[in-house]
């Protein structure tokens, strides 16, 4: 296969071995190995043809988290994870979630902790599985509905980002470091977190930075960089130090004084 789908395409993630992988809202998945694209669907053992989010883990599995669950790829086969209440089990029927559908079930985001964990974000619950068995988590009465994004930062701390706000494990406790709806979270090579939230005026979202000397505090006061963007979906560190976020309206760039606005021409 020498071209791919028009479908909208929603997460793309480098193997190890340097192979492309691309998830698309509808089309599945494809591979691509540097010459050829390579298509899978539910008919090749996809728990779903919408693919949200891509992860491999320490083993070389790689995990697709998709409308429904997860599946998990070995480099020949698919195994599939259905979400249904508030665990997940092996999907052994071959089912395959139809299309179409904004579920509460899609799962946003996959990582995996230094102690080999999964963890798994969906537009539900949030789940954890340690290679035998999934466990929904959660603090008190908050069973952390909708996380968006999760990452494990250098201290070991799990940040969780979505419609419960942001919040981080210490491994014994979470504890809430703001209410508002955080969908992006990246720490840079200093051990700033920074992060794209919903602004507390309700003006728009915000680029927010939380300094490494603040996170010792039980409540890290943040800095808002800026203010005022649509969603902001991603934030990377380039090797020169400069913060690059997209938004809605376009991809920036901010050199620790200004920004730059990389917006194209739409004129035409």
């Amino acid at each position: 296969m020498d071209k791919i789908s028009s479908a909208r395409f929603f997460s793309a993630m480098e193997d190890k071995d340097g192979n492309m992988w691309f998830g698309s809202i509808g089309s599945g998945l494809y591979r691509y190995d540097g010459v050829f694209f390579e298509q899978y669907t539910g008919d090749e053992g996809l728990l779903s043809n919408e693919i949200v989010s891509i992860f491999q883990d320490e083993d070389g599995d790689i995990w697709f988290g998709s409308n429904g669950g997860v599946s998990v790829y070995d480099g020949s086969s698919f195994k599939s994870y259905l979400i249904t209440g508030d665990t997940m089990i092996e999907n052994r029927s071959g089912i395959v979630v139809p299309s179409g559908q904004r579920p509460v079930n899609e799962v946003n985001s996959i990582i995996q902790d230094r102690e080999g964990r999964m963890w798994i974000g969906t537009r539900g619950s949030t789940f954890i599985y340690d290679g035998q068995s999934f466990e929904m988590i959660s603090q008190g009465d908050l069973n952390f509905q909708n996380v968006r994004h999760i990452i494990e930062d250098r201290g070991g701390n799990i940040w969780l980002g979505g419609n419960d706000g942001l919040w981080r494990y210490d491994g014994e406790r979470y504890s809430i470091i703001t209410k508002d709806f955080v969908g992006y979270i990246y720490e840079d090579r200093a051990g700033n977190i920074w992060t794209g939230s919903d602004e507390h005026s309700k003006r728009g979202w915000a680029l927010t930075r939380y300094d490494h000397s603040s996170l010792s505090q039980s409540k890290p006061v943040p800095s808002i960089v800026k203010s005022g963007e649509g969603m902001i979906f991603g934030i990377l560190e380039a090797d020169d130090g400069n913060i690059w976020f997209g938004t809605l309206q376009g991809v920036q760039r901010y050199d620790g004084s200004g920004f730059d606005d990389f917006k194209g021409d739409t004129s035409e």
